[in-house]
């Protein structure tokens, strides 16, 4: 069955029973309270009529004879059990009576109901009756049997027609369920089937899909989710492709330099010289960085990179990172300088890891500060933050690169990069390092006026 004719039928079953529980205490109410004005009424009429005869003849004697028809008995039974009014309009209509008559004393005279003559009845009784009062005297009471009354012709209409109305407001309202939980169904479906399709069509290997989002509930937020998953798929998609025909670029071109020297020299066309041996073992170092990095972001990808932290002091690392490229710095002409704190500080990081991370920042700084600029590694603290910068004066990176700079094998100068001999891979492996110490790195940048990276660990 599906889940539209479910849900059709779920607002259906659950407008019958609102329905019918409506119905039903709108009928029970105006039952009972129609029947409260036709007990008022016939107590009023009750009253009025004991009230006139007492008031004409000065006392009950013969009062039933004359107000009310003769007495039915029961069967074995010679005392009037039930009596029914006259009805001087109508004398073939009559109703039991529901009032009892009892004199100033609390004799019963007019029977009904449990009440049979002549029965003296407690004050308590007394108390919660109708006192029957003529010039200022009580001269009797009439008591409530709670007997029902039955319903005149014209009441028993009224009575059929409420019913009537209830009955044909109850399969109106059914019905208008039944559309309604129709299109909330359809309208609550709809996005549903369109998620399905969308996934059956990437499970096909489409992955360009994008649902419209219909509404704002959560059904929307689910369609948003949904869209930003496939666009989010198909970026991963073509950047897992655009690595692989980089990787294919990278591995090719140095097998390439080998297999050409190597065929070369078995062929006899070239001599073995040392200076073609360096450019061999070059190309064998570059496959072999490339290899080690490579690895080094499945492990980052898998969770599984590991980590040799240790409480290391900041200074120290930092003069150790200088100190690796201060000669590279002076050939270049680019001044390398410090800012540590003047405090002693320490945390608690994998030195050798993090000392690569500020080596990929600090080389691809002097890739690109020219002769006379300057690289700044700086460490500072807020707070619980330790921000480890790195900025150089260079020449920048354009605002379109800023955001892709962290890419794997993104290049922003492939000509450059290439030459250098740049996999791509060391931002990429940077910001995997810092994640998995839980911490953050970020870039901000000017053309023509430098970097700025910033790693930021909690201390």
């Amino acid at each position: 069955m599906k889940l539209s004719v479910k849900l059709t039928l779920a607002f259906l079953a659950i407008s019958l029973i609102v329905i019918g529980l409506a119905s039903f205490f709108t009928w029970r109410t105006t039952s009972q309270e129609f029947e409260s004005v036709v007990v008022e009424r016939i107590r009023s009429d009750f009253i009025t009529k004991v009230t006139n005869y007492y008031e004409e003849n000065g006392s009950w004697q013969g009062i039933i004879p004359r107000v009310f028809s003769p007495p039915v008995t029961q069967d074995g039974d010679d005392q009037p059990s039930r009596l029914q009014p006259r009805n001087p309009q109508n004398p073939t209509s009559s109703s039991p009576v529901v009032f009892a008559l009892a004199d100033d004393r609390g004799t019963v005279i007019v029977p009904a109901g449990t009440y049979r003559p002549k029965d003296i009845l407690p004050q308590s009784v007394l108390d919660e009756s109708i006192p029957v009062i003529v010039d200022g005297e009580t001269v009797g009471y009439a008591i409530q049997t709670g007997n029902i009354p039955e319903l005149s012709a014209v009441e028993q209409g009224y009575i059929n027609r409420t019913n009537r109305s209830l009955l044909l407001a109850s399969i109106v309202a059914a019905f208008i369920a039944l559309a309604l939980g129709g299109l909330v169904a359809r309208s609550l479906t709809r996005p549903i089937r369109d998620l399905t399709e969308a996934t059956h069509a990437m499970a096909e290997g489409d992955l360009a899909q994008e649902v419209p989002v219909r509404s704002q509930d959560e059904l929307g937020e689910l369609t948003t989710a949904f869209n930003q998953m496939a666009a989010d798929l198909t970026r991963a998609t073509q950047a897992r492709e655009q690595m692989t025909a980089d990787i294919a670029h990278d591995l090719g071109t140095p097998l390439t330099v080998l297999g050409g020297y190597l065929e070369a020299m078995q062929e006899g066309v070239l001599e073995a010289t040392p200076e073609r041996i360096t450019t061999m073992h070059t190309e064998i170092l570059h496959l072999q960085r490339l290899v080690q990095d490579l690895r080094t972001l499945s492990l980052a990808d898998a969770g599984q990179m590991s980590l040799n932290r240790e409480q290391v002091d900041v200074s120290a690392l930092l003069r150790r990172v200088a100190a690796s490229y201060q000669l590279r710095a002076e050939s270049q002409g680019v001044q390398l300088t410090l800012q540590t704190p003047s405090d002693p500080l320490s945390t608690n990081l994998d030195e050798d890891r993090m000392a690569q991370v500020l080596g990929n920042l600090v080389s691809n700084a002097l890739r690109y500060t020219p002769d006379g600029g300057e690289i700044k590694l700086t460490a500072t603290t807020s707070g619980k933050t330790l921000a480890l910068t790195v900025a150089d004066s260079g020449a920048g990176i354009e605002p379109q690169d800023l955001s892709r700079i962290f890419h794997r094998f993104y290049r922003a100068d492939q000509a450059r990069d290439l030459q250098t001999g740049n996999s791509g891979l060391g931002l990429a492996i940077a910001r995997s390092i810092v994640e998995a110490h839980g911490g953050t790195i970020s870039v901000e940048s000017e053309v023509g006026r430098g970097t700025r990276f910033e790693i930021q660990l909690r201390i």
